[in-house]
């Protein structure tokens, strides 16, 4: 094959339309990957991150999908296969915060169905229906699923405990996946994002811009989408392949136990 027949390698990130998700689609892009991303809506936003895409001159792809409809998952991996080709990466980004915080003993049914049918149950079955396409075909380039969780993994906050809960299975799930995929080349990682300024985080900002001045993060700041965006794209390169299984902090040292 010719090098202008080789084609780039594909990232497939979900939730990817602002925030963190844009970073990554966008720092991806930068390092030679086409991008297909998801999200819950097509707006302005989702139009803006594919021409920031586009700018850095790959393919870009926006698929209007809900990861907690499990159904829809295959639909949404054979898009992204007959757009490119094939997907090297499938980038979990996508997930939701509680929906109110406050007394544990208040959590509903609803509120926990919700947060985990999409942080865990629809990261695991995407995970599960792209690791099914990269464990039949071969690629020319590194593969990965990459998990971008939270600190909340480990660290307990009990006024948004459904959404602790949620991302304190993930790394079981990329140990899991890891296992299962070391065998066919396919590395598995976690990256844990702290205090991250993101539209999610827009509503508590004041809080945190307080809690920096006690010195909630050693770094004494927030952090940035890209900083994450970053982090995602270092591994899905290739260069860690052997680090399948690992935890990446991109957290400022918050998640350092200090005494």
């Amino acid at each position: 094959m010719s090098d202008s027949e080789r084609r780039s390698p594909t990232a497939l990130i979900t939730g990817g339309r602002r925030g963190i998700g844009r970073s990554v689609c966008v720092e991806m892009a930068a390092r030679g990957f086409d991008i297909v991303f998801t999200d819950i809506v097509h707006d302005e936003d989702a139009e803006e991150t594919c021409a920031m895409v586009e700018a850095r001159g790959q393919k870009v792809l926006f698929v209007q999908s809900s990861l907690s409809e499990v159904e829809s998952h295959e639909g949404v991996v054979l898009e992204a296969i007959r757009f490119t080709g094939g997907i090297e990466c499938l980038v979990n980004n996508a997930g939701v915060g509680s929906p109110s915080r406050g007394d544990l003993l208040d959590v509903s049914p609803q509120a926990f169905d919700s947060v985990l049918g999409v942080n865990l149950r629809g990261t695991f079955f995407m995970s599960q229906a792209v690791a099914k396409h990269m464990a039949a075909t071969q690629s020319d380039h590194p593969r990965s699923i990459i998990t971008v969780s939270s600190v909340s993994a480990d660290m307990a906050s009990p006024e948004r405990a459904e959404y602790c809960l949620s991302k304190s299975a993930l790394p079981m799930m990329t140990r899991l996946f890891a296992l299962r995929l070391a065998s066919a080349g396919i590395a598995v990682f976690e990256v844990r994002p702290g205090i991250i300024r993101t539209p999610m985080t827009e509503g508590v900002a004041q809080k945190y811009e307080a809690r920096f001045k006690e010195g909630l993060v050693p770094s004494g700041r927030w952090g940035e989408s890209v900083e994450v965006g970053r982090a995602v794209a270092a591994l899905a390169e290739g260069t860690f392949q052997f680090s399948t299984g690992s935890i990446l902090n991109v957290d400022g040292g918050l998640s350092i136990p200090a005494f």
